[in-house]
């Protein structure tokens, strides 16, 4: 009697698998074609390039030429974190890529008036260095060390002295760098595109801001509107409801409160 194995045949698992195809039903966007090329070929980052799409996507996308878009948005459509995606938006309207006004952004359209700056390389092209038609160094025969003793010896100093009197050349003193032009309206506007649909917006610049603006900025890690951004988009994240209106009195922070000294202080440490 012969015995008889069973074989089980094993058949591999089929889970059913969604093709994601785009689709007009879906929706699409209607944009001009001279706007999207520019931002085709603009000089932007990745992040700032990321944005830009987004704020389209965000605008046209439903009918708007401008709205209020948080940068959690911005964040979630652009695949980037809120911070990035805040700074990224702020380079942007400082570059008039974006136009902002009244808490509400969008594309702009007057593309002689973006502001980009060149780079120094063409697109991601980095030139290998040169090894070709090298010299080589010079390694002629070194005379004895008795020789180059009885050459020095030999040998005079004619080591012109400087010229002194009439017609001598006056010492060429250090330039002095002149410190760094503040941009106070950048920052304003920073503190609008975080801040400004939860807080007061801030509408106009008078000495004693711009005298708070620049304590602010040196007060800072570095005295950038990147440094302030991060700031303001923190002061968001770490700020109790008390400060943004939810108190009993109708009191909320607003552009002045954040320029004090003391409430970059307390936001560093925690204690709002």
């Amino acid at each position: 009697m012969s015995n008889l194995a069973t074989v089980t045949p094993i058949r591999p698992t089929l889970a059913v698998v969604e093709r994601q195809v785009a689709d007009l039903d879906d929706g699409f966007i209607m944009i001009a074609m001279r706007l999207y090329e520019e931002l085709i070929g603009a000089n932007l980052t990745r992040n700032q390039a990321k944005v830009a799409h987004a704020v389209c996507r965000k605008t046209y996308g439903f009918k708007k030429k401008m709205d209020r878009i948080a940068d959690s948005q911005l964040a979630e459509i652009a695949r980037i974190s809120r911070s990035k995606a805040n700074i990224a938006k702020n380079e942007l309207i400082s570059m008039k890529v974006l136009i902002s006004e009244a808490g509400k952004i969008g594309p702009n359209k007057n593309i002689d008036e973006w502001v980009i700056p060149e780079c120094s390389q063409i697109g991601n092209f980095v030139s290998k260095s040169g090894t070709k038609n090298v010299s080589k160094p010079d390694t002629q025969d070194v005379p004895a060390l008795g020789a180059h003793k009885r050459n020095t010896l030999n040998i005079k100093d004619n080591t012109p002295l400087p010229p002194q009197g009439e017609g001598a050349v006056p010492e060429i003193k250090p330039v002095q760098k002149k410190s760094p032009v503040l941009d106070y309206q950048a920052v304003m506007s920073a503190y609008n595109s975080t801040l400004g649909d939860r807080l007061p917006q801030a509408e106009a610049l008078n000495e004693k801001r711009r005298r708070s603006i620049k304590r602010l900025l040196s007060e800072l890690k570095e005295p950038t509107i990147d440094a302030v951004t991060n700031y303001f988009a923190t002061f968001g994240e770490r700020a109790k409801p008390f400060y943004f209106g939810d108190n009993g009195t109708g009191w909320r922070a607003n552009f002045d409160y954040l320029l004090r000294s003391d409430t970059l202080m307390k936001t560093r440490e925690g204690s709002l």
